[in-house]
């Protein structure tokens, strides 16, 4: 069994979910997830001052593709734009959003749960799909909808994923997964976080390499 990363840029499909991060904080933690060889960061928008942490992030690693969670409305999109945001992840699926990401040329994650859900996105030009919850759904579910979406389909998982989880999902073609509260949490400092990263590149690694 391997497993590819869903976009070119990113040598892995990994994407940290720092909910909660502070401004004053993200660029020690971004850098020690970045070092850690995970290239997509995503602050989510219900965190403290999230565009000016997504700015600070951008400017400092240029090479990550760095964005914005929890992207509910359309007028938040030019936010993230003007603050270098590249990557939009959405817990749901709207077409206003959708469309001014595409007009900026954002790669784009909805959030979706069901195969109405999953079809509506990738007509709106979903770059991948996020199924939220993961836990709720599990492989099985995610495998019954993937068979019914078109083979070149990004498809994610977000929602209690950990690197112990890596396996079971790459093995129904989940190629992309979004690390919260396994990765992160308010008040841990970038060496903690640092080191849980780690864990996760190893564990995706792994995959790769056909464990």
């Amino acid at each position: 069994m391997s497993v590819t990363a869903p976009f070119p840029e990113l040598g892995r499909g990994l994407v940290a979910i720092l909910r909660g991060l502070k401004p004053e904080e993200a660029l020690g933690v971004g850098q020690a997830v970045f070092d850690a060889g995970i290239e997509a960061i995503e602050v989510p928008l219900n965190s403290p001052d999230p565009f000016r942490s997504i700015e600070i992030l951008a400017r400092a690693l240029p090479a990550a593709l760095v964005g914005g969670g929890t992207v509910v409305w359309a007028k938040d999109v030019d936010r993230l734009h003007d603050a270098g945001g590249r990557l939009l992840v959405s817990p749901n699926i709207d077409a206003e959003v959708m469309g001014r990401a595409g007009a900026h040329k954002i790669v784009t994650m909805p959030g979706v749960m069901t195969p109405t859900d999953a079809f509506l996105a990738l007509r709106l030009g979903a770059s991948a799909l996020k199924f939220f919850p993961a836990s709720v759904l599990g492989p099985g579910g995610i495998s019954a909808i993937r068979a019914v979406l078109p083979r070149e389909t990004q498809v994610g998982v977000v929602g209690g994923v950990s690197e112990v989880d890596f396996a079971a999902y790459a093995k129904v073609g989940v190629q992309l997964f979004g690390l919260g509260s396994s990765l992160y949490k308010p008040g841990m400092s970038a060496a903690d976080v640092g080191k849980r990263a780690r864990a996760a590149v190893a564990g995706w690694d792994a995959i790769g390499k056909g464990a």
